[in-house]
């Protein structure tokens, strides 16, 4: 005898057959699938940010790569299953806690160091800081990532060749996404560290202002990094 329920639906009663076993048996099935993507999302991450810590793989590539040693091919397919950069933030910072706490926060402050002065020398061009020396996963492997904002990138790459710095010039995607078009990047080395500062026009800089209240910030102008600097200052100094 097959079972007959009588629902309400808050509208009027109508009879459903099997509705109450069939609910139970979906909705574990629902939950274990979910929790299988959120370990293999995890694993992806975890892979992925030893290579961003080991070797100084950029995210977008080392996703690709640690889906694809987990998955093999068909990881081309499941591309929805890559954890997002915040994830592999996390993972990159665990990862400095269990196996570089002995010299990643010498590191660190060393290129925020170093990213001041730079900021200093460009201050006409309203620099931010972004990237790794900010958000404090950088490593062995991290170079100095800034965001200036002057009325031409010409005007910038003029102002760097008049300082005899020796340049190169690619381009980057624009902060507010991929509807924008790419933006010219110069990169250049300072005091042995590598530089890439993404050049924005001058009317992209309200935009870059604006975070929303609780995150971390993406980007950090000169007074700003300063105050980091002073607040990260061991109590012995």
């Amino acid at each position: 005898m097959v079972a007959v329920n009588i629902i309400n639906t808050g509208t009027g009663f109508y009879p459903t057959r099997g509705f109450f076993p069939v609910q139970r048996m979906i909705t574990p099935m629902m939950a274990n699938q979910y929790d299988d993507i959120a370990q293999l999302r995890a694993r992806i991450a975890t892979l992925a940010a030893r290579m961003v810590a080991q070797d100084g793989a950029d995210y977008a590539s080392a996703k690709r790569k640690a889906a694809f040693q987990l998955l093999g091919e068909q990881a081309n397919a499941k591309r929805d299953l890559l954890p997002d950069d915040v994830q592999i933030d996390e993972e990159v910072r665990q990862y400095h806690a269990l196996f570089n706490a002995d010299t990643q926060p010498a590191r660190l402050r060393h290129l925020r160091t170093v990213a001041l002065e730079v900021m200093e020398l460009l201050a006409e061009f309203n620099p931010f800081l972004t990237g790794a020396v900010l958000n404090g996963t950088a490593g062995e492997h991290d170079d100095i990532r800034l965001q200036l904002f002057a009325d031409s990138a010409k005007e910038v790459q003029i102002y760097l060749l008049n300082k005899n710095v020796e340049i190169e010039i690619s381009e980057s995607d624009h902060f507010k996404g991929a509807r924008h078009d790419p933006v010219e990047t110069v990169s250049f080395l300072y005091r042995q560290e590598g530089v890439h500062a993404e050049l924005y026009e001058y009317h992209d800089l309200r935009g870059a202002r604006k975070q929303r209240s609780g995150d971390r910030p993406t980007r950090i102008d000169i007074a700003e990094l300063r105050a980091l600097l002073i607040s990260d200052t061991p109590p012995e100094q």
